[in-house]
């Protein structure tokens, strides 16, 4: 079995109540270009347990899973297992930290496990310089959504 694990943090000013909520299914249509779901769970306020899928092109075809493990609002903390069966696992976390000048440390943790040999593939070739990019983007993301409203 493959497996690495990544984190990467970054600071947004904008209150960690505000914030935490776009990091669920329904919040990310907010501020992810493209980002759309379909709920398998009833309704759309998160809770543990819930599930939902993605996909990459008009849900042709389910390219994965997604699990919440973790909810934890009053600490700003989520988790999730996103399964991609033809793939890999990944765990993914977000936590948001409430700093004292008013600005919200994010720290965002993927863990991959390979299912398959695209999956290994995946995890051997991406490194800490590849997901710290993937992370900026979140930053820059969130930054043109708060600058628009």
């Amino acid at each position: 079995m493959s497996r690495k694990k990544f984190e990467s943090a970054f600071e947004i000013r904008e209150q960690a109540e505000i914030l935490f909520p776009l990091f669920s299914a329904e919040g990310e249509k907010l501020w992810v270009p493209d980002w759309d779901y379909i709920a398998v769970s009833e309704g759309t306020d998160l809770h543990e347990d819930y599930v939902f899928l993605t996909s990459n092109h008009d849900f042709a075809t389910t390219n994965a899973i997604w699990l919440v493990k973790r909810y934890e609002p009053e600490n700003h903390f989520v988790q999730f297992y996103k399964i991609e069966p033809e793939d890999k696992i990944a765990i993914v976390s977000v936590r948001c930290e409430q700093l004292e000048n008013q600005n919200t440390k994010v720290t965002v943790c993927y863990e991959y496990i390979g299912l398959t040999k695209k999956g290994r593939d995946f995890i051997e070739d991406h490194g800490q310089g590849d997901f710290e990019a993937f992370i900026k983007e979140w930053k820059i993301l969130l930054e043109q959504y708060f600058n628009a409203h």
